[in-house]
């Protein structure tokens, strides 16, 4: 509930705020060389969730501003309200494609019955400075990127309000956690005041009903997409729906909130895609707002006999406005004005170093080498000053904030240097001061390390839904543009074993399987991810999305440059009622030990013996589905922020807090958290109940039915199902950081499997030893080595290998069961 004019305690939060807009200014500083390499391990984190990687923009600031009084500037002009939906922390965090200094300012009120001394711990990552009353209490000025500092102040309260404000900035670098906490620690009776222009009856009314608002249903594909937004009073809300790119399509929406609904128009007229929907409720005068996400997926029924040209002419028709449309718009002989004006968009962002523009410059490399003639000579001329214009890697010199360190990004880079040098070969690179055949050579030198290492280690990011088209992306290019013949076959069985992973992970042609790196709209996006997609072309089920990395460029190799990829349709599409098992390593030194289990009905995907206990960054660890409907899936995490729908690295959905313990034998898989403070004090479940067929909860334990597949999701204490808010009816929480979940799947009706999994628990050892006595398996012991044993059989992910082993189940009468 609302918390406006509470009485404070210690430790508690002031959460209310007016705010100003963001002061923003770019932070230039000389262009210089920066040391490093690819770092396939940059999210093992070991410092809580920080990572070390340092650019030189930050260096500088640092130098100049850490431990100093922040420079307080700009004018606190408060244009929005704050309202905390249990977040403890004032929290404006974004992306900022290059480095970009920010400021705000906040104003809060207290309400003290008597004057006396109060102390308040002010924290922040970046600086900040507290006024009480106009008068400076103190500051903190940490500026170390994403990781919070504080500082205890104390301050004397006169008797009634007293208003504090803040003033916060940092350095924007790519994603950034912009804001500050401010707690109140002790001191006189005091309450948290109204610090806005509103009664505090309204601001509790909008408060609640954004508290309790959400889409009527977790996922569209058709029909009318509408909020249940639960406010007595005469309300209006104004919506702003974004994608995520360097230009992102945006689309405003405005209606008013009747009989506590907001209806927003029909699903197919809406902008596809998993999408940040911001919600600005307005009533008597006040507003505040609230960031909600959702996916959108067009329905595209049965696919046709030519897939090929069905996914070049969606992507050219239907896709956001960047180069790879532009790629596909070319490629199906729709050139003209407005292909043109998606590749001049983007040539002053990837000339100006922005992160992520290696992303939209592989496409545009390959439309110079293969449709030039289809543009007017100006435009290649634009085209040409950019690729020039590119700082394609961390020696040569520039200040911006690309992120070289994950293995995508660095092939992409070198894909980028290899294939820029090879068009212009007599041309000077401006940063590194190469001619094109000088940086060509040096991208294909990169380009086979980089396939030297992919070779014997494969994804970093294991199996991470969101970066295997990056990957193919870049491979894709090789396959299609590479002068040397070696990369050109090397690319060509780097995407074939892509694809396999795929294809063994993949439940009904969708992945089902432990991530190293997630998020919540990749999480979330069961149809329109791009891995939908490209299951589409390759197996015939799936859906095209709008934001498509990949999909073109794989699919102009298998047209045009003789691409040749194995039928994986009968693994990615499973129709027996046999249990596949698929367990392999990814990572530098095979440290990610993952393993797959899938029938026809459920699938189940898990890492082994994962770092167990550290803080965690963005991994997925335990991941299935149910049935036919993409949307029937359960994962279970410990969120790293309060926030849904926020921008932290773990987010609400998207890793985990701390990394549970999680053993898989069969159908059965085992997460056990661990958690300390700081973190969130609870763990959860993703559990739509809209998208089974059938569902309950009960006490400690909840059962789900989607087509004839089962789960049981099982907790070691009651199970809280949400009913309101953000997650409404896709929500499981366990209360607490400590906690012990089963998941269980199976084929059937769903009343005996309830039945029979109700006793389900975990029996733990002092030895470390967990033991769930399962009423098909029997006892399945859990070893604190990562091992586990059951019917006989000791499954032990140490002897896994990248190569990998896919078996079929098979009883002790040799009899597939």
């Amino acid at each position: 509930m609302p918390a406006l004019l509470a009485p404070l305690f210690p430790g508690m939060p002031l959460a209310h705020w007016r705010v100003s807009s963001i002061i923003e200014d770019r932070y230039d500083i000389p262009d210089a060389p920066m040391p490093g390499a690819m770092d396939p391990a940059f999210f093992l984190t070991r410092d809580k969730n920080f990572i070390s990687h340092e650019y030189p923009c930050r260096t500088a600031f640092a130098a100049a501003h850490r431990g100093r009084r922040p420079e307080v500037r700009g004018v606190p002009a408060f244009t929005r309200n704050w309202l905390p939906f249990g977040a403890p922390s004032l929290d404006l965090s974004g992306f900022w494609f290059r480095p970009t200094r920010i400021a705000a300012w906040a104003e809060t009120v207290v309400a003290a019955r008597a004057a006396g001394e109060a102390r308040l711990r002010l924290a922040t990552s970046g600086g900040a400075v507290l006024f009480a009353n106009g008068i400076e209490v103190g500051h903190l000025a940490p500026y170390t990127r994403n990781k919070d500092d504080e500082a205890d102040l104390s301050l004397i309260l006169p008797a009634g309000e007293t208003r504090l404000r803040v003033f916060f900035d940092d350095l924007a670098e790519r994603d950034t956690r912009f804001g500050f906490r401010l707690d109140w620690l002790d001191g006189p009776p005091a309450v948290q005041g109204n610090p806005f222009d509103a009664p505090p009856t309204l601001v509790a009314d909008v408060e609640s009903a954004l508290e309790a608002m959400h889409f009527e249903r977790p996922a569209y594909t058709t029909g009318e997409v509408a909020l249940r937004v639960p406010i007595s009073r005469p309300a209006r809300a104004t919506v702003e729906i974004e994608g995520e790119s360097i230009h992102p399509r945006h689309v405003t929406l405005a209606a008013p909130v009747t009989a506590g609904r907001l209806a927003l128009g029909l699903a197919e007229a809406l902008p596809p895609d998993f999408r940040r929907w911001t919600i600005t409720l307005e009533a008597g005068g006040f507003a505040a707002s609230r960031s909600l996400g959702l996916e959108i997926a067009r329905d595209p029924g049965p696919p046709p006999a030519d897939r090929l040209a069905e996914a070049l002419a969606t992507s050219a028709d239907h896709g956001e406005p960047d180069t790879m449309t532009a790629l596909a718009r070319l490629a199906t002989g729709r050139s003209g004005p407005e292909a043109e004006a998606m590749i001049a968009a983007f040539l002053d962002p990837i000339a100006d170093c922005w992160d992520c523009a290696d992303f939209y410059l592989v496409p545009l490399l390959w439309i110079r080498a293969r449709f030039a003639a289809d543009l007017p000579a100006g435009l290649i001329d634009g085209i040409d000053r950019t690729i020039l214009a590119y700082r394609y890697w961390l020696d040569e010199p520039g200040n911006d904030v690309q992120w070289y360190f994950s293995e995508n990004h660095a092939l992409l880079m070198h894909t980028s240097a290899y294939l820029a040098g090879h068009l212009l070969p007599a041309a000077r690179f401006a940063r590194s001061g190469r001619t094109g055949a000088a940086q060509s050579a040096t991208g294909a030198a990169r380009i086979r390390a980089w396939l030297d290492h992919f070779e014997r280690w494969e994804m970093a990011e294991f199996n991470s839904a969101p970066y295997f088209p990056i990957d193919l992306k870049g491979l894709t290019a090789l396959v299609a543009l590479a002068p040397d013949p070696d990369i050109r076959d090397r690319a060509a069985r780097g995407i074939a074993r892509l694809v396999e992973i795929v294809a063994n992970s993949a439940h009904q042609g969708i992945l089902t399987a432990a991530q190293g790196r997630s998020y919540e709209h990749s999480l979330r996006a069961a149809q329109g991810l791009e891995l939908s997609a490209i299951a589409r072309l390759l197996w015939g089920r799936g859906a095209v999305g709008a934001r498509l990395h990949a999909l073109p460029q794989l699919a102009l190799c298998l047209r045009d440059h003789g691409l040749v990829l194995p039928d994986l349709t009968a693994r990615a599409l499973r129709a027996s009622d046999t249990e596949e098992d698929w367990s392999f390593r990814q990572g530098e030194n095979g440290f990610a030990a993952l393993t797959h289990t899938k029938t026809r009905a459920w699938a189940l995907g898990t890492a082994a013996s994962y770092r167990w206990g550290a803080w965690g960054y963005q991994e997925t660890l335990v991941h299935a589905r149910l049935g036919t409907n993409p949307q029937a899936q359960i994962w279970i995490n410990h969120p790293g922020e309060l926030l849904q729908s926020g921008s932290a690295r773990p987010s609400y959905w998207g890793g985990s807090a701390s990394i549970p313990r999680v053993q898989q034998y069969r159908a059965l898989a085992l997460v056990a958290f661990d958690g300390t403070a700081p973190q969130p004090d609870l763990t959860h479940a993703w559990f739509p109940s809209d998208a089974f067929d059938e569902s309950h909860v009960d006490g400690r334990a909840a059962v789900a039915r989607s087509g004839d597949g089962l789960a049981a999701l099982v907790a070691d204490g009651p199970l809280e199902e949400i009913a309101t808010g953000p997650s409404a009816r896709c929500e499981l929480r366990r209360p607490g950081r400590q906690a012990r979940w089963l998941l269980r799947l199976g084929t059937g009706a769903l009343a005996p499997f309830r039945a029979r999994m109700a006793a389900l628990a975990v029996i733990e050892q002092p030895d470390g030893r967990m033991i769930v006595d399962d009423p098909d398996y029997g006892m399945v012991v859990f070893h604190p080595d990562g091992t586990v044993t059951a019917e006989g059989r000791t499954i032990d992910p140490a002897r896994w290998t990248i190569e990998g082993e896919r078996t079929e189940r098979r009883d002790i009468l040799g009899r597939i069961s």
